[in-house]
């Protein structure tokens, strides 16, 4: 542990490095209930949904970044019973909602405004932000299953904001601020050089890296890796990420910066080599992959985001969203184009059968597609429903990834809420939950074979 320090985040994360536990099982709702932890000299931690730091020097405390507003009150009685001296400044790493959502209980205090800090893009993204409150409402509740969502409209802004860079001073404290595109145009990471600490934001995740998100505004890969590298060589002791534990150790910290950096250059590096030799996007998407000794890192799992999304980023930063194939260029509406190809096929049902087989087949990739033509194709059909519902189902269960998941479960809910009449996201927590409703409960036994097409299970 750094210096002889020790507390239960430190000691999970070292454990998640050494594989002895994965990123999916530390405890974060326990280490969360032990308050703000200290995780380098002056540098205490409360791990949420978001992470927030507390930083302490001889003239008061800053914060970076600061969660969400469902646990606002908690993270700041955390970082009150850490320490009750004055917050300064108050960073924010980038314009998300899970990290800038937590400055209420702190402004209502008495004494001296905090100074909120960020990259001179947070306040374009919060004016998008309003102008699409009701877009980021449903993706997020088809990515999350939120049941009670309002996406904001209002927010906290900056006080002050930089271009390039910035430096601020805790006294004994230095903050050096650095903007960079990766995740997002507005990131801020930040070194303490008297200490050793980076704090990258979204920057690093313990994941694959969040530049793909189908449902999101352009990333930037290329610039995320520059970045990445920037960091490297500082030679960082500890450091402290946007989500996911600490990593401490120099050669740690370099290796998980170096490798994320390399990860992000190999799909960008193939992309651009079958872009530039006239391939189509649909040849890149299943032709492009990281390399294997990266893949298999614990931090470079695809659990949020995946490679192909970023493949598809790639592909619109560098060419646009034409996929290369003339049809797609002006199309039909779908549901014309289904129409037709349930007349040349004998009717949705025909095509619902034919998503039934390829299911049982294993190829969930063509069932999902021709379940959804079948369900386009006659939307009012309940049969049609029920199997777009349970192949979409039996895609959940294969996917790693949340936002993939999400989008499935949330197609599922939809069809199952058809046959049904439940509301849809109560369906959607039930398929997320990982109930098969067309097996019995009691029976256990290999995986559920998929629906043929009058509803009856295919093996």
């Amino acid at each position: 542990m750094l210096g002889g320090m020790t507390s239960p985040i430190l000691e999970h994360a070292d454990n998640v490095w050494r594989g002895s536990a994965s990123p999916q099982e530390v405890p974060l709702r326990d280490l969360r209930s032990r308050g703000a932890q200290e995780v380098a000299e002056g540098v205490v931690m409360w791990p949420g949904f978001g992470n927030v730091y507390g930083i302490r020097g001889d003239d008061g405390l800053a914060l970076f970044d600061t969660g969400n507003t469902v646990d606002a009150r908690a993270m700041h009685a955390a970082i009150r019973a850490w320490s009750d001296e004055p917050v300064r400044y108050a960073i924010f790493s980038h314009g998300h909602f899970d990290h800038v959502a937590g400055m209420e209980p702190f402004d209502a205090e008495d004494g001296p405004r905090i100074q909120v800090i960020a990259h001179e893009m947070v306040a374009a993204r919060f004016a998008r932000y309003a102008r699409t409150a009701g877009y980021n409402t449903v993706i997020n509740q088809r990515q999350f299953g939120f049941t009670r969502m309002a996406w904001p409209t209002a927010f906290r802004r900056p006080d002050l904001t930089y271009h390039d860079q910035m430096t601020l001073s805790l006294g004994d404290v230095t903050l050096w601020l650095r903007h960079a595109r990766g995740e997002t145009d507005d990131a801020t990471w930040a070194f303490l050089p008297e200490r050793g600490v980076l704090l990258t934001g979204d920057l690093f995740i313990w994941v694959t890296p969040n530049a793909g998100n189908p449902q999101k505004v352009q990333r930037y890969p290329d610039e995320w890796a520059l970045a990445l590298r920037r960091m490297a060589g500082l030679s960082a002791e500890v450091l402290l990420p946007g989500h996911g534990l600490p990593i401490v150790g120099a050669a740690r910290v370099r290796q998980a910066l170096i490798d994320t950096a390399d990860y992000l250059d190999a799909l960008v590096e193939q992309t651009l080599e079958l872009m530039n030799a006239g391939a189509r996007l649909d040849e890149v998407i299943h032709a492009v992959s990281p390399p294997e000794a990266l893949a298999c890192r614990p931090y470079l799992q695809p659990h949020y985001d995946e490679p192909e999304f970023v493949v598809r980023n790639v592909w619109r930063l560098y060419g646009g969203w034409h996929d290369g194939n003339p049809a797609h260029l002006k199309p039909a509406p779908d549901e014309v184009l289904a129409r037709a190809l349930a007349e040349l096929t004998g009717g949705a049902h025909a095509l619902a059968a034919r998503a039934a087989t390829a299911a049982a087949d294993g190829d969930l990739r063509l069932a999902c597609q021709l379940a959804e033509l079948a369900a386009q194709a006659d939307p009012g059909d309940p049969k049609v429903h029920e199997i777009r519902a349970r192949v979409y189902t039996l895609r959940v269960r294969q996917e790693t990834s949340t936002m993939s998941r999400g989008v499935y479960t949330w197609a599922a809910a939809e069809s199952r809420s058809v046959t049904t009449g439940q509301d849809l996201l109560d369906v959607y927590h039930e398929i997320a939950g990982g109930r098969l409703w067309w097996v019995p409960a009691a029976e256990t036994g290999p995986e559920p074979a998929a629906p043929d097409a009058g509803g009856r299970a295919r093996r």
